[in-house]
């Protein structure tokens, strides 16, 4: 039985990264699932639109799932950022709106951003 050498390589990159790391690869990845569903949705793809925000969703479901309530403040803040985001999903994939989609991009890349130059500083 052979391995894919690139599925291997994702493993061990997931498998080591520190928590920083991994919250900055589940932004970069829902947010290019969420391009993959506009893409779909453009092009009137319904199945592919509906997979793609299906995959971002169980990210943002997993960054909620991920928060730590003893701090003060700011997971209860992102909880409700994040659930925000859902819920636009999932007008967006009834809607099949792409506009919705680029607000969900559009937040996403920001938290992805602000995490990334927090990591950077800290």
């Amino acid at each position: 039985m052979r391995t894919d050498p690139y599925h291997q390589y994702k493993q061990n990159e997931v498998g080591t990264a520190s928590p920083e790391k991994l919250l900055l690869m589940l932004y970069n990845a829902a947010l290019k699932f969420l391009k993959l569903s506009r893409v779909g949705v453009e092009e009137k793809n319904i199945e592919k639109a509906n997979m793609y925000i299906g995959k971002a969703q169980d990210i943002i479901y997993e960054l909620m799932a991920s928060l730590d309530f003893e701090q003060e403040n700011i997971p209860e803040k992102l909880y409700y950022l994040y659930d925000y985001m859902n819920q636009r999903l999932v007008q967006a994939n009834i809607k099949k709106n792409a506009a919705i989609i680029k607000e969900v991009e559009g937040m996403l890349t920001e938290l992805r951003d602000t995490w990334k130059a927090a990591t950077i500083k800290g």
